[in-house]
């Protein structure tokens, strides 16, 4: 077991012993997914195919074209994309078509909508 270090401050910092268990509780817990998230966001060609699904459900061919991404290099960012829940695809006949879920579409506008108070 750890010990618990002290640190001596001048006029100590007050924290009621609930505030700091919940705390303790909140930095001990998994912050996995949301750092696969993020991680999936980082990349300037996933935000890019977002930003376009935001305007158009699609099909591969079309954004391999508008990425400059060969298909398998797309198929990879899509897979990324779609195991976060970001977005989705149909079969229509012999296309695929990705589209945006409610969460990647709601993600994506308050993004847009922070960005914009900045």
């Amino acid at each position: 077991m750890s010990e618990k270090k002290i640190i001596e401050v001048k006029d100590a910092y007050c924290l009621p012993e609930d505030a700091l268990e919940a705390v303790h509780t909140a930095m001990n817990e998994d912050v996995g997914e949301i750092v696969s998230l993020f991680k999936v966001l980082a990349d300037p060609t996933r935000l890019k195919i977002l930003r376009a699904l935001e305007v158009q459900c699609l099909c591969v061919c079309v954004l391999v074209e508008c990425t400059d991404q060969k298909h398998s290099a797309l198929s990879y960012h899509l897979k990324l994309l779609k195991e976060e829940g970001l977005v989705d695809s149909r079969r229509e006949r012999s296309f695929q078509i990705y589209e945006l879920t409610e969460f990647g579409s709601q993600l994506l506008k308050h993004i847009e909508k922070h960005l914009e108070k900045i």
